[in-house]
């Protein structure tokens, strides 16, 4: 490939091995030693999951907010939110609180795990910071509790037939009879940004489609939906359990529209609003995105899609490279060229471990026109 002039560099996260700006040093890193006289432009990404706030952070002049909260688990943890002076306007991660990143996978625990910690972000920052706007980004979750431990966190309770007042988990929730919003905290608007469009139930729904990967079976699978058709009925939800995103984060989505009146929106054309992204893109003569998995799940409203969707309404080429992909993604024809890293027949360890150097040497190859 000739030389291009301008390179735009747009990866998301490679999740347990490369955060989204450690993810474009290295491609940055392999077209400096193919291309050296290339311009690159770096803009990490994300579309509502891991890195949110800190993708929008720069684009954005505020400050970082520092407070108490706790994990998925109920421990307590210090966290963070971006505070930007336009406002002010609270940037919150869902999982700078309630992400898989603070659960040890020996500890994962699905029927316990809960969002109370976002909800005392959101708290934090209509309260302390007094903000006018809160912005949520959904993705990356350690939870399934249809944000119902977000809703406590914000003074709604949660009952069970005999009066009881139950604790916002799955395994609770299962018993759910009665939901009380009286005490709810006053808030300002909140809009939602979600990474996936499924619904909160059913066979495209939270559990289903990402509970296996939070430790979710078949043995439990029937009580996290049973909780989350519980939360849909007790709370006159029906309308907001089938909007698309409502799935999104373990049930977040339905909880935020549900129970704090959010408005929910694709992540992805947020952050690309927010920070121009498009206008960079616009002058690009090569894009190259990725993240950890670019499968067909990509399709639904991640990231790296949204960017290929982008250069190619400019007519720019656009390449992906990720630890894997599948069938369907590679013959969507949403990407130029893909580069994956299990291709190199790595076992899984290595590719998690040499991550940096192994998408450098695989955007090497790829730009010198050898076989991906």
């Amino acid at each position: 490939m000739y030389p291009p002039r301008r390179v735009v560099v747009a990866c998301d996260k490679f999740k347990g091995s490369l955060d989204a700006s450690e993810a474009c040093a290295a491609v940055t890193h392999g077209i400096s030693n193919v291309w050296p006289e290339t311009e690159v432009i770096t803009r990490p990404i994300a579309d509502g999951g891991e890195g949110f706030a800190e993708t929008l952070a720069p684009a954005m002049t505020g400050r970082w907010v520092e407070t108490v909260s706790c994990d998925a688990l109920g421990r307590p943890v210090s966290a963070r939110y971006w505070l930007a002076d336009d406002g002010p306007v609270a940037l919150v991660g869902m999982a700078e609180s309630s992400g898989m990143w603070r659960i040890q996978p020996l500890e994962r625990d699905i029927l316990s795990a809960h969002t109370v910690g976002t909800g005392l972000l959101m708290r934090h920052a209509a309260e302390a910071s007094h903000a006018r706007r809160i912005i949520v980004g959904l993705g990356g979750s350690a939870t399934n509790d249809g944000g119902a431990g977000m809703a406590t966190a914000l003074g709604v309770r949660f009952f069970d037939d005999n009066g009881r007042e139950l604790d916002p988990s799955p395994a609770s929730l299962s018993r759910l009879a009665r939901c009380e919003t009286s005490a709810r905290i006053a808030l300002p608007p909140v809009t939602a940004a979600c990474d996936v469009d499924i619904p909160l139930l059913g066979p495209r729904g939270a559990s289903r489609v990402f509970g296996p990967q939070k430790g979710a079976d078949e043995n439990n699978m029937p009580i996290l939906e049973e909780a989350l058709r519980r939360l849909c009925a007790t709370s006159d939800g029906r309308a907001e359990a089938d909007q698309p995103g409502a799935g999104a984060a373990g049930g977040l989505g339905f909880g935020l529209l549900r129970f704090a009146g959010a408005k929910l929106v694709p992540g992805f054309p947020l952050v690309a609003r927010l920070t121009r992204l498009e206008e960079t893109i616009r002058a690009a003569d090569l894009v190259i995105t990725g993240e950890g998995s670019l499968d067909h799940q990509s399709l639904s409203g991640k990231g790296p899609v949204g960017i290929a969707r982008l250069a190619a309404g400019h007519g720019v080429p656009v390449w992906g490279v990720c630890g894997r992909t599948d069938e369907q993604l590679r013959s969507s024809g949403s990407f130029t060229r893909i580069g994956a890293l299990a291709d190199t027949g790595l076992p899984l360890e290595t590719l998690i471990a040499d991550a940096a150097r192994l998408v450098s040497e695989t955007i090497r190859r790829m730009a010198s026109g050898d076989s991906c």
